[in-house]
């Protein structure tokens, strides 16, 4: 074991990414995640090493704080998309505005029950959306929008900025410049609720 890690007291506070240990010596916890065999902190809190029964964990300082979780419905604004995927900043967890930010991803495989070919025609950027956390892989958000009552809940025009009303099921249009387009919507798209 490192120099760094033999240190570390129990009690102690430490940062989201510090390391705590390895793998080989203690078993992740409460609190932690493990990278390439080393044992980080998830969170700020106060570290718990339990030599006797080889086990680390951290308690968060902060109660409260919220975080995405498997299942979590989020609500985000696209930052970029690209033929495949699309990148979201999740600013609402449930009904409780962050105080932060957090990144998501939306792959084009778990955006609709149907083949969607382009994400392009799911979401562009500074769409707001609704989406499903399924999996924190890799410590990365991944969204899912196979509901009806998940997809983008408000679109902007990608000419003019306008925000596009609902025409049919997945068609919008904007009332300033006329131009339709395509996204995968919420079911109670332009509504209000968010």
């Amino acid at each position: 074991m490192s120099l760094q890690f033999q240190k570390r007291n129990s009690g102690q506070i430490v940062l989201p990414g510090e390391p705590l240990g390895v793998i080989e010596e203690f078993v992740p916890d409460t609190g932690t995640y493990v990278k390439d065999g080393t044992i980080y902190s998830k969170v700020v809190g106060r570290a718990l090493i339990d030599f006797l029964n080889k086990r680390v964990s951290v308690f968060p300082l902060v109660h409260g704080a919220r975080a995405p979780k498997v299942g979590s419905i989020v609500v985000g604004q696209v930052s970029s998309v690209q033929s495949q995927m699309a990148t979201v900043r999740i600013f609402k967890i449930g009904k409780k505005l962050l105080s932060g930010f957090f990144t998501g991803v939306l792959h084009v495989s778990d955006v609709h029950l149907r083949f969607v070919e382009s994400m392009f025609d799911v979401c562009k950027p500074s769409d707001v959306l609704r989406a499903k956390v399924i999996s924190e892989k890799n410590r990365t958000y991944h969204l899912t929008t196979k509901d009806k009552s998940l997809g983008v809940v408000y679109a902007f025009c990608s000419h003019c900025g306008g925000m596009l009303q609902q025409r049919g099921r997945s068609g919008l249009q904007c009332p300033r410049c006329g131009k339709s387009e395509k996204r995968k919507t919420a079911i109670d798209y332009g509504k209000g609720i968010i």
